[in-house]
């Protein structure tokens, strides 16, 4: 799941909307949405992210929220270490490796030192 799959169910859920009456109100398949909310497809695209906004009304900090959201929502990262130093390509590769063994507790230290 991805940071903006996981808000856009929490979104669904807490306004009671199923899945498939929001594919239909926002004319897209359920299909897609179950996608996005579970981190099987790219990063939302900008007009679909103003259809969901539009679509629980949110507004100012909310709206910005959920596209920052979308933006670090790509479920499959590229991290170009080209011209820096050695220990951020070792860092990149390390990540990549082992990232499906840390512990939820680990994953929420180094993002901790990343947001910073």
């Amino acid at each position: 799941m991805t940071p903006f799959g996981a808000r856009l169910r929490a979104l669904r859920q807490a306004r009671g909307v199923t899945l498939g009456a929001m594919a239909e109100a926002m004319q897209l398949s359920s299909a897609y949405l179950s996608a996005l909310e579970n981190g099987h497809r790219g990063r939302p695209s900008a007009g679909l992210i103003h259809q969901v906004c539009e679509f629980f009304g949110l507004i100012w900090d909310e709206a910005d929220e959920l596209s920052r959201l979308a933006q670090l929502s790509h479920p499959r990262v590229v991290i170009d270490t080209a011209g820096l130093a050695p220990e951020a390509t070792e860092l990149a590769n390390r990540l990549a490796l082992r990232i499906a063994e840390l512990p939820p507790e680990r994953l929420s230290a180094m993002l901790g030192l990343l947001r910073g």
